[in-house]
């Protein structure tokens, strides 16, 4: 049993265009280079440090076929694929909100649901003990019908899907740590009581009208969506507590036959979209914590899709250190700012602080 991990060199081909960082280029706002703050290179440098430093070859390298289109209209309506499609066909442009796409981009953002979706039935089949899908476009923040934040398909839903559909398993719980809401996912699964769906982010970061506690879901999903925004400057402690006081009860409570971590690497102290002070050992920690849930519930199945994370220095050190924890290699990265961002952690009084925002929403959510 080993550790896949899911890529695909046409995903860091995707590009947007026309931007400057999230605004729109055009009067008093002149183009940078890159466009985007979501660029191919925080993915790819991801690759790179796992190749330079061996730990590819204690993985499993997978590569996928592309969602087909019975896969992706399980979650996106024919409409919204055609009009992709069509537009992308025609040389690009944007459909929805910060998500703008170049020529191909509907054959590239297929292949990104793709990656997750293979890494979901490896990981269900009982091939492997884990996975990682370093799919690119990200997928939280697509709705049904509406691109949004960089998300032109919902990776992940996608995924959950085409597993139903081949009746690989029915209950599956999201856990994600992306500091941005996931809004799209939580859409899609308002009102269904066999997914679970958990956000830690920051709160009132992406969007801004989305991601309150008191966003439970509706109908039979009601109960089955977690939102846990925390407050900006919260650190290793502030997610570890985060995690042992609601993410685990719910799990518990839930009982997934899968867990799916919407892997974001922008609540990292040196990301440009984020206000948080997480550090690679963070995201390791959370992934031992994931690993120990899937054990003690679903036989350790556990799938990571990767969604944000922007810093193109700093998201290599958090996804190699993720890696090592999923696969148990011998192999190291050291964090180059381990020292640095270890003194830059909240100090006691708001680390209690956070304590207690989050003791007050756990309570709120009956956990």
């Amino acid at each position: 049993m080993t550790t896949a991990f899911y890529f695909d060199e046409r995903c860091f081909w995707h590009g947007g265009g026309n931007y400057a960082f999230t605004l729109p280029t055009g009067g008093l706002v002149q183009p940078i280079p890159g466009g985007l703050p979501e660029n191919p290179e925080t993915k790819r440098r991801l690759k790179n440090l796992i190749e330079v430093t061996g730990l590819s070859r204690h993985l499993s390298m997978q590569g996928a076929e592309a969602a087909t289109d019975a896969e992706l209209r399980r979650v996106h309506p024919e409409s919204y694929l055609a009009a992709f499609k069509a537009m992308s066909d025609a040389g690009g442009g944007e459909l929805g909100l910060r998500a703008p796409f170049g020529k191909g981009g509907y054959e590239i953002a297929a292949l990104s649901a793709g990656l997750a979706t293979a890494g979901l039935r490896a990981v269900l089949r009982d091939e492997v003990q884990n996975a990682y899908a370093l799919s690119r476009p990200p997928g939280h923040h697509c709705t049904a019908d509406y691109p949004n934040g960089f998300c032109l398909l919902n990776n992940i839903a996608v995924a959950i899907r085409a597993a139903q559909a081949d009746n690989l398993m029915r209950r599956v719980a999201i856990v994600d740590w992306d500091v941005h809401h996931g809004n799209g996912t939580e859409a899609i699964f308002w009102e269904d009581p066999e997914v679970l769906t958990i956000s830690l982010h920051q709160d009132r970061n992406y969007p801004l009208d989305t991601g309150g506690v008191e966003a439970v879901g509706a109908g039979a999903g009601r109960g089955f969506n977690i939102n846990l925004p925390l407050p900006p400057g919260a650190g290793h402690n502030g997610y570890l507590r985060a995690m042992e006081r609601v993410v685990l009860p719910a799990l518990d409570r839930f009982q997934p036959e899968v867990i799916i971590v919407a892997c974001g690497f922008d609540a990292a102290a040196v990301d440009p979209l984020g206000r948080m002070l997480c550090t690679a050992e963070t995201f390791r920690t959370l992934t031992r914590m994931a690993m120990e849930a899937a054990e003690r519930l679903c036989d350790g199945r556990l799938l990571l899709v990767h969604e944000g994370g922007y810093s193109e220095v700093y998201v290599p050190f958090c996804g190699h250190a993720v890696l090592e924890e999923l696969s148990g290699a011998p192999v190291s990265a050291p964090d180059p700012l381990a020292a640095t961002l270890e003194k830059r952690q909240p100090d006691a009084r708001f680390d209690a602080f956070v304590t207690a925002w989050i003791d007050d929403a756990a309570q709120a959510l009956g956990l």
